[in-house]
């Protein structure tokens, strides 16, 4: 495995590689993750696999467990469905607060997510695009001010991002299509467009994961 020509730090690289090992079923849900197999298997050494590991938790696409180790993270259907449903009514509330306070320069931090997370999807770098994903919307937490607002949401977006992280290829451009639609209504100073828009996006993304279910759930032939 090579870092590549981005210049990628040798982390990045093999958490790119895991993350892809994860979205090509080569690692599965609930599959432990063995530091120092994994080394083996990338040629490299434990460091930048246990690393990578962590940037990976900072997805969702890994759970780390205190005493038993690293796991690649498991949800059902139900299971989204419920975690999302409340994502919305907090995340929502939060948007509708950031379109009542949000400066120009919160505005143009928010653009900046925006910007680098297309770049990174075009570009491939799932990593990335996922950090840009949590970066937004930790942003407009920020912004709505509400210093409770990290403690409810955070348990939260770490079960979920690894949903969101495992549509980020087939959804592509089209969620932060979604992203600059609750960025306009921020701008607007609407705060019940802001609070739709996030719903309507999570909407989106819970209607993928259960198409993407069903399809699973297709008998072969």
């Amino acid at each position: 495995m090579t870092v590549g020509a981005e210049h990628r730090t040798l982390r990045q690289a093999v958490a790119a590689e895991l993350h892809g090992m994860i979205m090509r079923g080569e690692l599965q849900p609930g599959e432990r993750l063995v530091e120092d197999r994994l080394a083996e298997q990338l040629g490299v050494s434990r460091n930048p696999v246990r690393e990578a590991i962590r940037l990976l938790e900072s997805t969702g696409l890994v759970e780390v467990v205190p005493r038993r180790g690293a796991y690649v993270t498991h949800l059902d259907v139900a299971d989204v469905r419920e975690l999302l449903d409340l994502r919305g009514v907090v995340e929502g509330y939060a948007a509708a607060l950031a379109a009542e306070r949000a400066t120009e320069a919160d505005l143009a931090a928010i653009d900046r997510w925006i910007a680098e997370g297309v770049a990174a999807t075009e570009g491939g770098d799932k990593v990335r695009a996922a950090e840009c994903h949590r970066g937004f919307h930790i942003e407009i937490e920020r912004i709505a001010g509400n210093r409770y607002l990290d403690e409810v949401v955070r348990p939260l977006r770490n079960r979920t991002e690894m949903v969101f992280s495992l549509l980020l290829e087939e959804r592509g451009t089209f969620s932060w299509n979604e992203h600059r639609r609750i960025r306009e209504a921020i701008a607007a100073r609407d705060p019940d467009a802001a609070r739709h828009a996030v719903r309507e996006h999570l909407r989106r993304v819970l209607e993928q994961v259960e198409r993407r279910a069903g399809e699973r759930e297709q008998p072969p032939g």
